[in-house]
C-alpha cells in the first residue's frame, strides 16, 4: 500500500513542486477544495477527502476534514496492534505525512475595510486540528506547516525513505508554536471585540525579527521578535538603510528615541543614552533642531542615537557626519544626505514613517515569574487640568518652555528633572533615588544658562529644597504635577523668589 500524505495549504508557495516530488516518490496525495484543484492544474495525481470520507463538504466548506477516516489515521499508533486491528476493522488508511497551514486570519484582520464576519468566517478549525493530531503523533507522522521545510522534509524522504525522528519533533515544535500563534491572534482580535479589559488569560505572540550577537552584556544571550500586526510607527518595523545589525542596546535606546520624538510636531531632534535622552532640540527647521539637540550636551551625545521627525537634509547630514552616532532614524534621507552618511560603513540608518498613526498598544514589562501590564503614557497638556498655584503668572515664553518641558521629562527615568528654556534642554537629571539630587544634576549641567529658563519635573516635590536650588539657580518658572502634603511649603518657597509654578495634577513616572 502506498504511503499516503495529506495536503491543505493557504500559502501555495512551492507546494506544487512538494506535492511532484512526494508523488514520485509513491506517495498517494488527498487534498482539498483550492489546493486539490491547483495540484490537478499542475498535473499531479491527487485524491479528494470526500472520496476518502464518503462525505461531502458542508456548511460553506466548515466541515471538510473532521471525520474519523481523515483522524484516525492522523493519531494512530503505527506499531500498536489494538491500533492497527482498529483502522483495519473501520477501514481507515494511516497518514504518514501532513502539510496544512492555515486560513490566513492575520492578513485579513490587517485589512483596513475588514467585517466581523470575514474575519470570523478566516478563523480555521479543521487545519489547526489536523496540525494538531499529527503533532501529537509526531512519533509516526510529519507534520510540515512551513514551506521553508519542505527542503528539508524530502532530502530526508530520498536519503533515508523516511524523515528521522529528531525533525520530526522539531517540526512538531514548530505546529505547536505556530497553531498557538494562530489562536493567540484570534484570541486578542476577540477579546479587543468583546471590550474585555483585563481577561483572566493574557495571551500574546510574537515573531523572530533577528537573532542578537548578545544582549544588554556580552554574556546575556538575545533576541529581537516583533508583534505581528504591530504598529507601523515603531523601531521593530524600521527599515534599516544601511549600517551592522541592530544591537539590543541599540533597539531599546533606538525605541526610547522615537516614543520622545513622537511628542512634536514642530521639527524636533532628539539624543538618546542609555535610554534617557541628553539633548532635545526644536527649531524652524531640522537643521536648526538638531543644532539645539547637540549643543544641549556635546559630551553625552558621542556614541548616542538620534531620532529626527523630518526628513534629513544635506546639511544636517554634514553636521551628523562631524560626529560618531550609532543610529539615525528618520522619516527620510535626502540622496545628498545618504550618500555623505553611508561613508561610514557602520552607523545605522533607518526610516519610519512618521505619517502613520498610533495603534494604542499596550506596554508589556517583564518580571521574573510574571508580566505587568499597562497603558502607553501618552498623557499630555491637553489632557490636564493645569493650573497656577502661584501669585505669579508665567510669561508667554514660559509657558512655551514648560510644554517642551513637560513633554520631555516624562521620557526620563525617575526621579526627573529637566532644564531647559522654550527651544531646547539645557540640563537632564535622570534616574535618581531623591528628586533635589536629580534637580542639582540638570541645574549643574545646565550652568549659567539656567538663568531665565524653566524646570520640569516628573513628580510632585516633597519638600521646599528642589524649588529653592531652582530659584537660587535662576530658574523662573516650575511645571510639576503637584499632590504633596506640603504642596504650600513648595509654592510658598516659589513666591519668595517671585518665580511661577503651574501644577498639571498628573505625574510621569518612567521606571
Amino acid at each position: 500500500m502506498k504511503k499516503r500524505a495529506l495536503i491543505s495549504v493557504s500559502d501555495k508557495n512551492g507546494v506544487a513542486e512538494f506535492a511532484k516530488q512526494l508523488h514520485e516518490l509513491d506517495f498517494e496525495i488527498i487534498s482539498t477544495g483550492g489546493t486539490k484543484k491547483m495540484l490537478q492544474e499542475h498535473g499531479i495525481p491527487v485524491k479528494g477527502v470526500s472520496d476518502v470520507t464518503g462525505f461531502p463538504e458542508i456548511l460553506e466548506g466548515r466541515v471538510k476534514t473532521l471525520n474519523p477516516l481523515i483522524h484516525g489515521g492522523l493519531l494512530a499508533k503505527f506499531d500498536d496492534v489494538s491500533h492497527q486491528e482498529q483502522l483495519n476493522e473501520h477501514q481507515i488508511q494511516p497518514i504518514e505525512l501532513v502539510c496544512v497551514n492555515l486560513y490566513p486570519f492575520q492578513q485579513t484582520i490587517s485589512k483596513p475595510d475588514v467585517t466581523i464576519e470575514d474575519a470570523i468566517e478566516n478563523i480555521d478549525i479543521g487545519g489547526p486540528t489536523m496540525l494538531r493530531a499529527s503533532a501529537k503523533n509526531h512519533e509516526y507522522v510529519t507534520v510540515v506547516v512551513d514551506p521553508a521545510d519542505y527542503a528539508t522534509v524530502l532530502t530526508e524522504l530520498k536519503e533515508a525513505n523516511a524523515v528521522q525522528k529528531e525533525t520530526r519533533r522539531k517540526l512538531a515544535a514548530k505546529v505547536f508554536r505556530h497553531t498557538a500563534a494562530y489562536d493567540a491572534m484570534i484570541a486578542e482580535y476577540m477579546t479587543e471585540l468583546a471590550n474585555e479589559e483585563n481577561p483572566e488569560k493574557l495571551t500574546v505572540t510574537y515573531e523572530l525579527k533577528q537573532s542578537l550577537r548578545y544582549g544588554e552584556n556580552p554574556h546575556q544571550q538575545a533576541a529581537f521578535y516583533r508583534k505581528p500586526l504591530g504598529s507601523v510607527f515603531s523601531i521593530a518595523n524600521a527599515d534599516q538603510l544601511h549600517g551592522k545589525e541592530l544591537s539590543y542596546n541599540n533597539i531599546n535606546d533606538a525605541d526610547a528615541a522615537l516614543q520622545i520624538v513622537k511628542e512634536f510636531t514642530e521639527p524636533a531632534a532628539v539624543a538618546v543614552k542609555h535610554m534617557n535622552p541628553c539633548g532635545v532640540g526644536t527649531g524652524e527647521t531640522i537643521d536648526d533642531a538638531f543644532a539645539k539637540a547637540f549643543a544641549a550636551d556635546p559630551v553625552s551625545i558621542f556614541g548616542g542615537i538620534i531620532a529626527l521627525n523630518r526628513e534629513v537634509t544635506k546639511a544636517t547630514a554634514e553636521k551628523l557626519h562631524e560626529i560618531f552616532l550609532e543610529i539615525i532614524i528618520a522619516p527620510a534621507f535626502s540622496k545628498e544626505a545618504l550618500e555623505i552618511l553611508t561613508s561610514k560603513k557602520n552607523i545605522r540608518l533607518l526610516t519610519i514613517p512618521f505619517n502613520h498613526e498610533e495603534k494604542g498598544e499596550r506596554k508589556l514589562t517583564s518580571i521574573e515569574g510574571g508580566l505587568l501590564i499597562q497603558d502607553q503614557d501618552r498623557y499630555t497638556l491637553e489632557h490636564a487640568e493645569v493650573k497656577v498655584a502661584t501669585k505669579r503668572e508665567p510669561s508667554e515664553e514660559e509657558w512655551k518652555a514648560m510644554k517642551l518641558g513637560w513633554k520631555v521629562v516624562k521620557h526620563v527615568k525617575s526621579n526627573a528633572i529637566v532644564v531647559n528654556n522654550s527651544d531646547m534642554t539645557l540640563g537632564i537629571g535622570a534616574g535618581q533615588m531623591n528628586r533635589v539630587g536629580a534637580a542639582k544634576i540638570a541645574l549643574e549641567q545646565a550652568g549659567e544658562k539656567s538663568t531665565g529658563a524653566v524646570l520640569a519635573s516628573d513628580a510632585f516635590f516633597p519638600m521646599d529644597d528642589t524649588v529653592e536650588a531652582a530659584a537660587k539657580a535662576g530658574i523662573t518658572a516650575i511645571i510639576q504635577p503637584g499632590g504633596s502634603i506640603r504642596d504650600e511649603d513648595s509654592i510658598k518657597k516659589a513666591d519668595e523668589y517671585g518665580m511661577a509654578m503651574v501644577l498639571t495634577g498628573i505625574r510621569h513616572f518612567k521606571h
